[in-house]
């Protein structure tokens, strides 16, 4: 591959990455598909539970500084490769957990082996690609959201309801560990056009923050990032749970409806954001942020009204319609992060983007909920996530008013 940015290259290196993404939510929201099994083996209450996933997420935002750091600093693939690897081991571990601090442990270190992956490779992607392109091309990238989160439900509910959720686990680590060969040896892009000072060699972490703080189209993105993963992390993970205990269905029905829904959903609402995002951007600098605040205030109450019904079919069409608006903000969210922050520091920018929308979101949403729900029940704690979706809406309006002036402030 003498030109990495060729055309032939960068389809290669977005299959191979997508690839990996797949995997990426596969191992992560497979726990989510097993929680019933998990509560009734191990004698868990829901607050138990709900630590699983926080304990993953406060890993995987506590890593992520550290390998934004290294990410603009050494290859990129080496990097994710590792993190790929570490995790893919990590989920296997999870099924030879013979008691409960065994397995949190087990979900920490998934979640630093993941915090590798997911601060390179949205620049690793954009690096391939012309800005105009970006758009759908993040959103072909990021449909491993949706799907990897399906199949995660389907194969770890089947899975799980066939063989238990010990051997689910190992099954679904497997795949990683062939997976991280051609993603350790792919040939890495140059990152877009170096700034004069020559990158982020020798700045202070101090002074590389303040820039971050400075730039506000950043901060409010980031911060109607961590309000709808605060929504979108505490469904994630008790969707599976109401659907067995509202409509009484079994470990493998409930996961395949909810992961077919959320894979078809989530497909045409990841794809029409980046198309949508991309025509709206040629006459808005904030096209892509109206598409993503849109799709909020439509899902919102999507989401609520699936919480509160008591009958199935009304329910898994309200889910399909909420997850159908909110994956519009999958590609152009993503994209704005990646046009306000300069090359030599997306890593980084992706890292504390990560870091925040994690600290902020489903590092304590699913703990919160779960603590709600032994106290009120489950329906009525997953009641405050579709008020955090108006919230992200809210700060996405903000972030439109920022963003062409601080595009121009990273293009200069």
């Amino acid at each position: 591959m003498n030109d990495p940015t060729g055309r032939h290259c960068g389809r290669y290196a977005l299959t191979v990455l997508l690839a990996v993404n797949l995997l990426n939510y596969i191992d992560r929201q497979a726990l989510y598909a097993v929680f019933p099994l998990i509560k009734v083996d191990l004698h868990l209450t829901d607050t138990a539970l709900g630590l699983l996933g926080s304990a993953f997420m406060l890993s995987y935002m506590l890593a992520a500084p550290f390998f934004g750091r290294l990410g603009d600093r050494h290859s990129r693939s080496r990097l994710a490769a590792g993190g790929l690897l570490a995790w893919s081991l990590a989920t296997m571990l999870s099924g030879w957990a013979a008691s409960y601090r065994l397995l949190l442990t087990a979900r920490s270190l998934v979640g630093i082996g993941e915090a590798s992956f997911g601060t390179v490779s949205p620049g690793l992607v954009a690096d391939f690609f012309p800005r105009e392109r970006r758009g759908r091309v993040l959103s072909l990238f990021f449909l491993a959201i949706p799907v990897g989160s399906a199949l995660g439900y389907v194969l770890g509910g089947a899975l799980g309801q066939a063989f238990g959720w010990r051997t689910a686990f190992m099954l679904v680590g497997l795949p990683g560990l062939v997976l991280s060969l051609p993603l350790l040896f792919l040939a890495e892009p140059r990152r877009g056009k170096q700034t004069p000072d020559g990158g982020v060699q020798g700045e202070r972490f101090s002074s590389t923050l303040r820039r971050f703080l400075a730039n506000r189209t950043f901060v409010h993105s980031t911060l109607s990032m961590a309000a709808m993963t605060f929504a979108l992390g505490g469904l994630a993970q008790w969707v599976p749970s109401f659907l067995h205990r509202t409509f009484s269905l079994d470990v493998a029905r409930g996961n395949t409806l909810f992961g077919m829904l959320t894979v078809v959903a989530g497909i045409i609402g990841t794809l029409a954001g980046g198309w949508l995002g991309d025509r709206l951007q040629r006459t808005s600098a904030a096209g892509y942020l109206h598409i993503s605040a849109a799709g909020f205030l439509v899902g919102a109450p999507m989401a609520a009204l699936a919480i509160l019904s008591r009958s199935l079919p009304f329910c898994l069409g309200a889910i399909f319609a909420a997850e159908l608006f909110l994956f519009l903000n999958t590609g152009p969210l993503n994209t704005v992060l990646v046009n306000v922050v300069a090359p030599n520091r997306r890593a980084l920018g992706f890292a504390i983007n990560i870091f925040a929308i994690h600290a902020l979101g489903d590092a304590v949403s699913p703990a919160i909920i779960g603590a709600l729900s032994d106290v009120w029940g489950l329906s009525a704690a997953l009641l405050i996530t579709p008020l955090a979706i108006l919230v992200a809406a809210g700060f996405a309006f903000l972030a439109g008013r920022f963003v062409a002036e601080d595009q121009r402030a990273v293009e200069a």
